[in-house]
């Protein structure tokens, strides 16, 4: 009697190694750190389980949002690391990493304050424009061909602006101790685009 052989099922793609380089679409690196940072907390965890230490670990996330574990606790540990450390590194540590910490915070909650004012008076005076009947819908139907493809054109050129100044905001959101943008005005009058 022979044996059947075995179903031979589809070989999958398992775990592969990745390249190890920022991620450029935002949703998907947001997803990676969710991930990672599970990952991460978990091995410190089991390091904390496995060999009866002590562990405590810190994220930022690009959002800028903390997130910590430690065993048994961030707060106990940090304390005792500064009691332990010599007194050169305690003054380094208190007046130097955490006066530069809150000149960053302090330097980031201005810059928030002065987007949303700008983004306040960028509202009202579009508002104002749309009371002016200069905000209106454009109707594509009675647009000849040349007219719909000039404004197809602009409206990609638009795009593309919008989403390489996006970028270029997110990257200069990310470098760590710089100065908030000085602003300046258009011709138009009412936008605001920082210079750095």
């Amino acid at each position: 009697m022979v044996a059947a052989a075995p179903a031979r099922r589809r070989p999958s793609l398992g775990r592969q190694k990745i390249e190890i380089r920022r991620i450029e679409s935002e949703e998907a690196r947001q997803v990676c750190f969710s991930k990672r940072r599970a990952g991460f907390f978990k091995k410190a965890s089991e390091l904390s389980i496995l060999c009866s230490a002590d562990v405590a670990a810190v994220v930022f996330s690009p959002a800028g949002k903390a997130y910590s574990f430690g065993h048994p606790s961030v707060e106990c540990l940090l304390e005792r690391f500064l009691q332990e450390s010599s007194p050169a590194t305690r003054v380094r540590v208190n007046g130097g990493m955490v006066g530069e910490l809150n000149r960053q915070y302090g330097d980031l909650r201005a810059m928030v304050e002065a987007h949303k004012a700008r983004r306040e008076r960028a509202e009202e005076k579009i508002e104002m424009e749309r009371a002016a009947g200069r905000w209106t819908e454009p109707d594509v139907g009675r647009m000849s061909p040349e007219e719909l493809m000039a404004f197809g054109t602009g409206l990609m050129a638009v795009q593309a602006a919008v989403s390489a100044r996006a970028d270029q905001m997110l990257r200069d959101a990310l470098l760590i101790g710089r100065r908030p943008p000085t602003t300046t005005t258009t011709a138009a009058g009412f936008f605001h685009m920082p210079h750095y």
